[in-house]
């Protein structure tokens, strides 16, 4: 899968979702301090789905119409280490298929799903 990492996804978690095979884009890495219009643009570019922690990605798809077609993943998980939440990503984004096309929120116990307006 091709991903973009938001600057506050973890280091060991872009190095799990790596090992797992996927390519992974990692903000942090590659255009740190970059706005969300500008990380949500090159995902989209790239044809990456964006994972992140920050809610804030919704706000500009629905509410300023930026276009995500590729989709967006928000992750709502405590954090207890960066290990957890590495083996929680990993495990969640392999447990589907269907994610482009989609804004997800995923919390403790569900994974809600939302249909991305037509770019």
């Amino acid at each position: 899968m091709r991903l973009c990492a938001n600057e506050n996804v973890p280091g060991d978690c872009v190095a799990r979702l790596r090992q797992a095979g996927h390519d992974v884009l990692w903000i942090r890495q590659s255009a740190p301090g970059s706005p969300d219009e500008v990380v949500l643009a090159r995902a989209e570019a790239e044809g990456r789905l964006l994972i992140t922690f920050d809610k804030d990605f919704g706000e500009l798809v629905f509410h300023r119409g930026a276009a995500a077609s590729r989709g967006i993943v928000l992750f709502h998980i405590a954090q207890p280490s960066s290990d957890i939440v590495a083996a929680r990503v990993a495990s969640i984004l392999a447990s589907r298929t269907d994610w482009e096309g989609h804004y997800s929120v995923v919390d403790e116990a569900v994974v809600r799903m939302r249909s991305l307006p037509p770019t």
